[in-house]
């Protein structure tokens, strides 16, 4: 987007972008391509270097992608790049139970073919998506990247913010957008607090081989310590989100293969065949963790900078999409009317439009962690009966199918596969 007065302004600097990004694993690079195609010029800073992030080994990181995500990376010319290796995600099957002990008989199964749109969303390894953006980013003339440098201070003011690098380089442009995780430094150095907690939880996370294939399934079992996730990958391999109390998943990490394989099955259970490891074993700690505000001085954050969720849902990168796609518009509609996008009548749009969806969200999650993640008899029943109500109502069975599409709710417009 041409501005020559701020160029004027920013012409003492090494670089100047309309929009700076600090952050480029998905979110930012999502939102730079985003902004990139409607106009504005984009500069996208990351601490680590660019050979770094393309790193094509198999780690066994996954990615659930709701069918509104999928839209909304097929819309900013991403999607092509990784659907020979996405895998479609055609049920969703919800059990509570103990490990060893089989799933209780009341459950919940969601299917694809109760609502028009297609698959409910597609599972893609980071490996590919990591690429996929890296590799859109380098086409798109209007982005330039800065890897392998950290930001250490920023400054705003009426006209400008301005970024200093850890070599002494500035950067400069007229809005600042922090995509750099739960720990946000963008946030931390304007003054932005967080609410939260910890859930006394770990995420035990990998990919597994198995001999039967999966069909398109995934597995959601609830169990006292936390759920275990099953998603389907490609070919017989599926993606593992285990969560357990903080300590014992401690002491299940630095188990050896077979014996962590060993806790494993009968958690996992055997409707797969056998299982085995198939890349590295990660572990993330459980929390919750919101901004208390979404914007500041010509700053806005994205992702996990704005909200860390628990991932019993699944929610976390559709939730960061979601603001991309909001933030990108909101920016657009705001440039084609001749307003300053890093203005905080501008940011305040994006703030109000995010805010009330992510507190939903972060909510629910809270709430449906707590009511899973306990062995209360009393509990046990209640939410037992309830995913039996649930199960047997078409109507809420469907409206379940498309929360998990991400079709509900106040969309933007690229997460309805639609330009800006």
């Amino acid at each position: 987007m041409d501005n020559p007065e701020r160029a004027r302004i920013l012409q003492g600097m090494t670089q100047a972008s309309d929009i700076l990004i600090v952050g480029g694993g998905l979110n930012g690079p999502a939102l730079a391509l985003a902004l990139a195609q409607t106009g504005h010029s984009v500069t996208v800073i990351d601490a680590l270097a660019e050979k770094v992030r393309k790193n094509a080994a198999f780690d066994g990181r996954a990615y659930a992608l709701a069918l509104a995500s999928q839209r909304l990376l097929d819309a900013i010319g991403v999607w092509d790049r990784v659907a020979e290796h996405a895998q479609p995600m055609l049920e969703i099957k919800v059990t509570d139970g103990h490990a060893g002990t089989g799933p209780s008989p009341f459950f919940m199964h969601f299917d694809h073919a109760e609502i028009e749109e297609g698959p409910m969303g597609y599972m893609v390894e980071d490996r590919h998506l990591r690429r996929a953006f890296l590799d859109a980013m380098a086409e798109a003339p209007r982005i330039s990247q800065i890897s392998g440098k950290t930001v250490v201070s920023q400054q705003a003011d009426a006209t400008e913010v301005t970024l200093t690098l850890d070599d002494g380089t500035t950067v400069g442009g007229g809005l600042l957008v922090g995509c750099d995780g739960r720990r946000s430094d963008t946030a931390s150095r304007a003054g932005i607090k967080r609410t939260g907690w910890d859930y006394g939880q770990t995420a035990l996370v990998c990919a597994i081989e198995h001999d039967l294939p999966h069909n398109g399934i995934a597995h959601q079992f609830f169990m006292p310590p936390g759920p275990l996730a099953i998603l389907p990958l490609t070919g017989n391999r599926s993606s593992i989100v285990w969560s357990e109390r903080t300590e014992a998943a401690a002491r299940i990490n630095a188990m050896s293969e077979e014996d962590y394989l060993q806790v494993l099955r009968p958690r996992f259970g055997d409707f797969l065949g056998d299982i085995r490891l198939a890349g590295d074993r990660f572990t993330y700690p459980l929390n919750l963790t919101i901004a208390n505000s979404f914007i500041s001085d010509r700053m806005a954050l994205v992702g996990d900078a704005a909200h860390g969720m628990h991932p019993i849902a699944g929610q976390g990168l559709n939730a960061g999409l979601r603001d991309v796609g909001a933030l990108a518009e909101v920016l657009t509609l705001a440039g084609r009317r001749g307003e300053d996008i890093g203005s905080v009548i501008v940011l305040e749009r994006y703030q109000e439009w995010r805010r009330f969806d992510t507190a939903s969200l972060a909510m629910a999650t809270d709430v449906f962690n707590k009511l899973f993640s306990n062995d209360n008899p009393l509990l046990r029943l209640g939410r037992d009966i309830g995913m039996g109500i649930v199960g047997s109502l078409p109507g809420l069975r469907r409206g379940f199918v498309r929360e998990a599409a991400g079709l509900t709710g106040d969309l933007p417009k690229l997460l309805q596969g639609r330009a800006i």
